[in-house]
């Protein structure tokens, strides 16, 4: 599973990372390469991931220093995005994300995040260990809801929005167990496809145990799956039967 921190008390279940920042989403690392006629549109993107990115908002410069161009173009695109509502400027002068924005994340996948969060809430407060929703995105899994159990004091966490490749870990193993079988995969993914999960040891955090369900849905969806981690092995057996029942709803739900 995804790099995580150990967190206490009431801490959000989208506390941030900060050790092995395998899966850590970089919204400010700069977008990839594009055609001479599209550099605009990337440039706005990127001025949108890194304001959203940003929980005290961001100045029009330092925007600029972010993609690397000249404070008024930079002014440009964020003017752009705030008319239509996916930031806004306060009396700081900062740029924040907007509800244009809220509205946008909102759509994805018919709100997939939504219509999942009761079931991963009651999954996580019986089994008292972390909960998470990913989907497979080309070959990356992309953690789309995570959540933390309310009533412990110590637990771990990592982002909402974090990515990792999917040949690693009980979620990337669980989401390639529902695709096709491919030449040359794992043993884990064939073992993870006939018995319906799997455990994984320290495959992406050492000394983390994470359990993986895949969620069936309909031909076309992205591939899904529910995600367990804990430091502790009894937690994930414990919570197996319940991780599994949890899929077989969300299936429902999903469909």
């Amino acid at each position: 599973m995804p790099s995580v921190k150990a967190i206490r008390g009431d801490s959000s279940p989208d506390s941030h990372l900060t050790h092995g920042d395998d899966m850590t989403q970089t919204p400010t690392e700069s977008p990839i390469s594009a055609a001479p006629g599209s550099q605009t549109l990337a440039r706005g993107l990127h001025a949108l991931q890194l304001v959203a990115a940003a929980k005290g908002g961001l100045t029009i410069q330092q925007v600029a220093d972010h993609i690397g161009v000249h404070r008024t173009i930079a002014y440009r695109l964020l003017s752009t995005l705030a008319s239509y509502r996916m930031v806004a400027k306060a009396e700081d002068g900062r740029f924040r994300a907007a509800a244009g924005l809220a509205a946008l994340g909102a759509s994805f996948d018919n709100n997939i995040r939504e219509l999942s969060m009761p079931t991963l809430r009651n999954l996580a407060d019986e089994l008292d260990t972390t909960v998470s929703l990913l989907v497979a995105e080309g070959d990356q899994q992309v953690a789309i809801a995570v959540i933390v159990p309310t009533r412990v004091s110590y637990q771990l966490s990592f982002h909402e929005g974090s990515r990792y490749p999917l040949d690693r870990g009980a979620a990337g193993i669980a989401l390639l167990a529902s695709m096709p079988v491919r030449p040359g995969e794992r043993p884990l993914v064939t073992r993870a496809r006939e018995q319906g999960w799997i455990i994984t040891y320290g495959e992406v955090e050492p000394n983390t145990y994470g359990l993986a369900v895949p969620v069936h849905r309909p031909t076309g969806s992205p591939h899904t799956c529910i995600n367990l981690i804990s430091h502790r092995e009894d937690v994930v057996l414990h919570g197996r039967e319940s991780a599994i029942a949890a899929a077989q709803r969300l299936s429902v739900v999903l469909s």
